[in-house]
């Protein structure tokens, strides 16, 4: 089945700026990038991370090695240079605050088009340097279009500004963990989207350092989503 990219999306410039955002990280930061392999080598998926830091995005846009539309909040589209940049790379526009059914329209579409897309179910950055309560964005999408969720973490980004400013590389982890896919049926209600998103969110809490897991570090469903994870 084709793919259908945003029509702004142009694909010279995703490649350009995946180089060049790799040779400007290979110089301000230590990376350790874990499980790209996990990434599925064809068909649509939804890539569901963590959110710290605006260096996060960047740091999964540059080693994913396929093509993934995005979601950006449209208060970004206020700024030229970064509108330019995200529109030429392929995004969907997001009014936050609300339930954008344009935005999921779109990205419906996307999906059941083959096309991999990310996004962070916790919807913006954590302002606690932690995992805060998801969103039920993500568990919608994968249960309508009916594909696989791929987990991934990025810790260490949230001291990168800081760290540029006194001119110290920082320690950033990447880590994608196995697709897995949700027990939907493409009809799912509101209780049933809010364990999903739950079940999202301790799979990241399951990836992550004890200091990450935030809301998330007591839930009765990371215990046992810390044993699947060590017994991977």
């Amino acid at each position: 089945m084709s793919i259908e990219l945003p029509s702004h999306a142009n694909p010279f410039v995703y490649g350009f700026l995946q180089r060049l955002f790799r040779l400007i990280a290979a110089i301000l930061l230590k990376q350790r990038i874990v499980g790209l392999e996990n990434i599925p080598r064809d068909g649509a998926y939804l890539l569901v991370m963590n959110h710290l830091s605006i260096w996060d995005p960047p740091v999964v846009f540059m080693h994913t090695p396929r093509r993934m539309v995005s979601f950006v909040a449209d208060k970004w589209q206020k700024n030229p240079f970064i509108r330019w940049v995200v529109s030429t790379i392929g995004v969907v526009w997001v009014a936050r605050g609300e339930a954008d059914m344009s935005a999921i329209k779109q990205s419906l579409t996307f999906l059941r088009n083959g096309q991999p897309m990310g996004m962070a179910p916790e919807g913006t950055r954590s302002l606690t340097g932690a995992l805060i309560p998801g969103k039920t964005g993500a568990a919608y999408l994968a249960d309508r279009a009916g594909i696989p969720l791929v987990p991934c973490v990025v810790y260490g980004t949230e001291r990168v500004t800081e760290n540029l400013k006194k001119l110290r590389r920082t320690e950033v982890v990447m880590e994608i963990g196995k697709p897995f896919t949700l027990p939907a049926n493409g009809r799912a209600k509101a209780a049933e989207l809010d364990r999903y998103t739950d079940q999202i969110m301790v799979s990241l809490a399951a990836m992550l350092p004890e200091q990450y897991r935030g809301v998330y570090a007591g839930h009765p469903l990371l215990a046992a989503a810390l044993n699947g994870a060590s017994g991977q």
